[in-house]
């Protein structure tokens, strides 16, 4: 019997002496198997050019492709989420639905490369308009809502009859799940999941990613569409919509600053896997601490992508995935 109380004080640490029984009772496991590499596929021949920002990241011609697809398998990594940088941009976003886009294009070479590869490709516009806003826009530079779902529809269409496995609208649109749905199911891709970018905020957090994608706005900002960054019970909403419009899965973006956000939608809707972004401005963070030798780079790694998991999310896309891998 402990002088201090009617337990022995150390009766939690007995199971954290131990390595091996920390591990055993660890609550939260973080495998390769929860982690989705982003890709960007830039336009052209014997382009693997350094995104700067992102130290370790790279927009890759179509045949700079099956080299990095032999990597990736080689680690492990069995899902990969595709961004397209085309040769030329206009206002509708043409080549994001063209047959022969830089994404329709690149799934079958990653298909002939691995066909065990999962592909999720992004529909949205901003990589592909030349104004950088998700969608069609009017005189007064905002985004029309239905406008913007018709040619949704037909990017998300064009990526499905390229081979995409899984389809991830993230432009923010109202209806946009239930237009890619009717759209998906009429042109007979009737299994074919959506995974909706359901919960994603006006960040700060998006700065490498424009590098990384091309696509910052030309002028104003994208808060008419994406979610304030103070609202919660709104994420609840979103996600009711896009679940009754037909969503299989749903996304929190970003992820890391909106562990709460995770934990709600987690416990509101139980029976949907549920991904979290952890976002280019995250990774970047992380880099630039690991970089000046302030933080363990592995330690603090494993640690953030630990914690998005135990917030309830079932997968992670993370430009640390390649990392993460030989770290986990």
């Amino acid at each position: 019997m402990s002088q201090y109380g009617h337990f022995p004080h150390t009766r939690l640490r007995r199971l954290r002496y131990n390595p091996k029984i920390r591990h055993l009772t660890r609550e939260t496991s973080l495998t390769t198997q929860d982690l989705v590499l982003p890709l960007f596929i830039h336009h052209g021949k014997g382009v693997k050019k350094p995104i700067s920002s992102m130290p370790g990241h790279y927009q890759l011609s179509v045949d700079q492709l099956e080299q990095e697809i032999a990597a990736i398998t080689k680690l492990g990594i069995k899902q990969v989420l595709l961004f397209g940088i085309p040769e030329t941009k206009d206002a509708l976003g043409k080549d994001s639905y063209h047959p022969q886009g830089i994404i329709q294009t690149a799934i079958p070479m990653i298909k002939k490369a691995n066909p065990e590869l999962l592909v999720m490709t992004d529909v949205c516009f901003c990589e592909y308009t030349d104004h950088g806003h998700c969608g069609i826009t009017t005189e007064q530079h905002d985004v029309d809502n239905d406008q913007t779902l018709a040619l949704l529809v037909k990017q998300a269409v064009s990526h499905a009859q390229a081979g995409a496995d899984i389809i991830a609208p993230s432009g923010m649109m109202d209806g946009m799940v239930e237009a890619i749905r009717l759209g998906l199911d009429q042109a007979g891709f009737h299994t074919l999941p959506i995974l909706s970018y359901s919960v994603k905020y006006a960040s700060s957090m998006y700065g490498p990613f424009r590098e990384a994608a091309q696509g910052a706005p030309q002028f104003g900002d994208r808060r008419t569409h994406q979610m304030d960054a103070a609202n919660v019970e709104e994420a609840i909403r979103e996600c009711t919509l896009d679940v009754t419009e037909g969503a299989d899965m749903l996304m929190v973006k970003p992820a890391h600053t909106y562990l709460d956000v995770i934990s709600r939608v987690k416990q509101a809707f139980p029976a949907l896997p549920l991904g979290a972004y952890h976002t280019s401005g995250e990774y970047a963070m992380l880099k630039a601490a690991a970089e000046k030798g302030w933080i363990d780079e592995a330690n603090a790694v494993r640690e953030v992508l630990t914690s998005i998991k135990r917030a309830g999310a079932d997968f992670i896309i993370t430009y640390y995935a390649k990392e993460a891998v030989e770290w986990i």
